[in-house]
């Protein structure tokens, strides 16, 4: 696990399973910044070949091990039975679902260092409005 200039990243072998039935390993980065402080981003595949990835808020990470946690294209589900080590997310799209299983150790030690960077609550205060409001309209900052 690697913090730098605000961003928090995790990097772990996944089992990941189509619908189809088949499971195979495969990295996943899990990705988290202050820049975005209600958000992470996970990404799945080599870093030789550009990734597939989604954004979601932190907080169904965080919830999705106690309950169903997500009602879009992410779902972070409790776990279970013989997978009780795992953490697993469904990621939902037009061409399928796909659920990926990784070692819940390291996704609560990279919950840990998110909300040791952006306390739960405090996320607003990292956040620059302004900027937002000025890139959205199409002006420059220094107007």
């Amino acid at each position: 696990m690697e913090k730098r200039f605000g961003t928090i990243t995790c990097v772990v072998t996944a089992h990941v399973s189509a619908l189809n039935g088949t499971s195979f390993p495969l990295p996943v980065k899990l990705q988290y910044g202050v820049t975005d402080p209600y958000a992470v981003r996970l990404s799945l595949g080599p870093s030789t070949r550009p990734a597939v990835s989604w954004v979601f808020a932190r907080e169904l990470l965080a919830d999705g091990p106690r309950r169903p946690t997500g009602p879009g294209d992410v779902l972070v589900l409790p776990r279970c039975g013989h997978r009780s080590h795992s953490t697993r997310i469904a990621l939902m799209n037009t061409h399928g679902t796909a659920t990926i299983e990784m070692p819940s150790t390291a996704v609560a030690a990279f919950l840990r260092r998110t909300f040791s960077l952006v306390p739960l609550g405090t996320e607003g205060q990292y956040l620059d409005l302004d900027g937002a409001i000025t890139a959205l309209m199409g002006r420059s900052h220094h107007s």
